[in-house]
């Protein structure tokens, strides 16, 4: 019985992901050629259609959904070999791929990077900035090594290392709430008035969780695409919204009006965490690479001002 190839089930995957015969190709560093008679080996060898073929679109068989799905799973055990070899010779050298979320990656790797050259310089480093759905899910697929992320987040079968509790202030215009208090409590916050990132960002429900609000609709609230967007209407008085002390204390709110206040709740907080998948075979380097981050961290998230 003849077996389908690495090499095939990468084509056929890499045309799932891109829907396009030309970027697939590109993806896999072939010719569209090569990958489109790799695709018809793989269905010859199965006597299938994996992949309906017009002008227009590709589409894929119901057996070809199937048989992608396998895929996916073959070749992340493929690559956990590769990365087995890697792991057994010098940790921290070669290539990793790291996944970090919109709400962490501005704010944390200017800091985190210098020091993670300085000390393993034969890291070849490759960011992909995701939200956090996509980055768990492309995490899972073997697309990618790692993950920063904020928790509580389900990631799936991952293992997870703490780098720092990061809390969630009420950022608003002081015109708005001229007599601020010392803490706000969520209770007194006018749901019409709350500004929140768009759905697929964690720090939104991690917000909403902090205020008891974790079913407030999305249509009950004006949403953003980003915590710099959100500022800026902040500073034009159309609502408050949630910041974590990360993004304050990396100068955010600066050439603002702006002012923040701790939230009156004990689960005003996320865990900023490095995760992988369980399996892997690098998880000690991942240890190693999450005990660079705590330290690179440790002196500009301890405030609370």
């Amino acid at each position: 019985m003849y077996l389908p190839t690495i090499k095939q089930l990468q084509y056929l995957v890499a045309l799932h992901r891109t829907g396009h015969f030309g970027r697939a190709a590109e993806a896999c560093h072939v010719s569209q050629s090569t990958l489109s008679a790799g695709i018809r080996e793989l269905e010859t060898l199965l006597d299938s259609v994996l992949v309906e073929r017009n002008r227009r679109v590709v589409r894929f068989t119901p057996l070809g959904e199937r048989v992608v799905e396998r895929a996916w799973h073959l070749l992340a055990e493929a690559e956990a070999i590769a990365e087995l070899a890697r792991a057994a010779g010098r940790p921290l050298a070669g290539e990793l791929r790291l996944g970090v979320i919109p709400t962490i990656a501005p704010f944390l790797l200017p800091r985190l990077l210098p020091r993670l050259r300085a000390a393993w310089p034969e890291l070849r480093l490759y960011l992909r900035e995701e939200q956090s759905d996509q980055a768990c899910a492309l995490l899972a697929r073997g697309e990618l090594d790692c993950v920063l992320l904020a928790l509580p987040w389900a990631c799936g079968d991952v293992e997870s290392e703490t780098l720092f509790a990061d809390p969630i202030r009420l950022a608003f215009h002081p015109d708005d709430l001229p007599a601020a208090p010392a803490e706000i409590d969520p209770e007194t916050l006018p749901q019409d008035r709350l500004l929140l990132l768009e759905d697929g960002h964690c720090l939104k429900d991690h917000a909403l969780a902090a205020c008891g609000r974790a079913g407030l609709r999305a249509e009950s609230a004006v949403l953003g695409t980003s915590l710099h967007t959100l500022v800026q209407m902040v500073e034009n008085r159309i609502g408050c919204t949630f910041l974590p002390q990360l993004a304050v204390d990396s100068g955010i709110l600066a050439g603002t009006s702006v002012e923040t206040r701790p939230l009156r709740s004990p689960r005003a907080s996320r865990e900023i965490a490095l995760v992988w998948r369980a399996t892997s075979p690098r998880a000690p380097e991942f240890r190693l690479l999450a005990a660079e981050f705590r330290k690179a961290a440790a002196g500009d998230t301890a405030s609370d001002a």
